[in-house]
């Protein structure tokens, strides 16, 4: 783990801290092949995958409904109630970002938006090391509310060739029936191009590891994909105010998703600095090999002369998770430019956001916050433009789309206005 003073960086230390992409080069020529291989090969390459990488032997790719039904069936009141929650505010939150239809006049022209949902959807949800029930609420509870017809779910199988009955549970509560037991790259693929068993979406969401990452780049020009959201990372922003044992805690957190995951402080107080290291060096003993791992790895403590220095690398970082653990968070939440999500206060825990603050988990990592969004309504619509220009309006605007046109060297755009102030239509 690194630990030392932002100013003292090494140019090495802050080009791994900064630049967290660069392990994708070194997976991409294996995430192609398998990208082939399911092109190629459809449901064969998908059993085939699945072995090899899960260890399972697939029987059907496609979870029957009866199955689906018996996993909730199978989960305990407290549990189905903690979803339920979870769907609650996740959907209050989305509901409010539902786009309304909008159109002006003004001179003989009316122009104005309309919003579509796609007509499909695939959601990759992680599983193999935990079971998240909680990225199927993210996916596929905004989808429905942008009104997509048909969502489907990919996500790898446990050892009796179906997914976790958690997992599956969430499915059914989030109105979801199309649900295939395949993970990782192979997943992808069958979204994007098909198969005799999956059928191919017009754009897949949805978090993963490093292969499902890439995969989703590399698939970008057969179908449509949300962002790169994975592996997970936080960076805290903390003073003297904030309590060691917390934000080390926190750090542990998000580093047990994965052991490429990346938790990061940056602090300006070099007493909460040590004593966070102190904190860490103790839970890691009993933290999960994933954690230590990701700690030992791409944890990192780094001391700021001021609050200001610390914001200014957060902002150029651009963290999946910025948590905010100061004296004075509202003036640091509005000097934020780069993040996908902010937890505000020692109450607000990333945790709590991973499940059911409402806000949605499945964001931008390794810095593409600095131009994605997390994922939201906006990303299962389309908007479409649309004008309708009168005589007066035409006539208003002629003079200056036939001059651009002919200065492109785009004479029959020209003409194609010309023709019509000859023949002098009316509404």
């Amino acid at each position: 783990m690194l630990f030392t003073e932002l100013k003292n960086l090494s140019r090495e230390q802050r080009e791994k801290l900064l630049n967290r992409r660069r392990s994708y080069e070194e997976a991409e020529a294996g995430v192609r092949q398998i990208l082939e291989r399911v092109r190629r090969h459809g449901d064969r390459a998908l059993v085939e995958l699945t072995r090899e990488f899960d260890g399972v032997e697939l029987e059907s790719i496609s979870v029957p409904e009866e199955v689906l039904e018996e996993a909730q069936s199978r989960l305990s009141r407290e549990v189905l109630e903690a979803l339920e929650t979870a769907r609650s505010c996740i959907a209050d939150f989305h509901r409010r970002q539902l786009p309304k239809d909008w159109s002006y006049t003004r001179e003989g022209a009316t122009l104005g938006m309309l919003h579509r949902p796609l007509e499909s959807v695939g959601c990759y949800v992680p599983g193999g090391r935990a079971s998240y029930p909680s990225t199927v609420l993210m996916c596929a509870v905004p989808a429905r509310l942008a009104g997509v017809e048909r969502v489907a779910v990919c996500t790898p199988p446990g050892k009796n060739g179906y997914p976790e009955p958690l997992t599956l549970a969430a499915c059914r509560l989030a109105g979801v029936r199309e649900v295939y037991s395949i993970g990782g790259a192979q997943a992808v693929a069958a979204l994007a191009y098909g198969t005799e068993s999956v059928r191919r979406v017009e754009k897949i969401v949805g978090p993963g590891n490093v292969y499902v990452t890439i995969a989703k780049r590399l698939v970008s020009g057969e179908v449509a994909t949300d962002m790169p959201a994975g592996p997970s990372e936080v960076l805290i922003l903390a003073d003297a105010s904030a309590e060691a044992e917390i934000v080390a805690l926190d750090m542990l957190a998000q580093a047990e998703h994965d052991p490429m995951a990346v938790s990061v402080l940056v602090t300006t107080s070099r007493e909460l600095a040590e004593k966070v290291v102190e904190e860490l060096e103790s839970a890691r003993r009993s933290a999960p090999e994933a954690a230590r791992e990701a700690i030992e790895a791409g944890g990192a403590v780094l001391i700021a002369e001021s609050m200001e220095e610390a914001v200014r690398f957060a902002n150029e970082f651009a963290p999946e998770h910025l948590q905010v653990l100061t004296e004075e968070e509202e003036q640091v939440l509005q000097r934020v430019k780069n993040a996908g999500s902010v937890f505000l206060g020692r109450c607000s825990p990333v945790a709590c956001g991973d499940y059911a603050s409402g806000t949605n988990h499945v964001l931008p990592t390794s810095g593409y916050a600095r131009a994605y969004s997390g994922l939201s309504v906006y990303d299962f619509m389309k908007r479409i433009t649309y004008q309708k220009l009168s005589m007066e309006g035409l006539e208003r605007i002629a003079k200056a789309a036939i001059t651009l046109a002919r200065a492109e060297g785009l004479e029959m755009h020209a003409r194609s206005i010309e023709a019509r102030l000859e023949r002098r239509y009316h509404d």
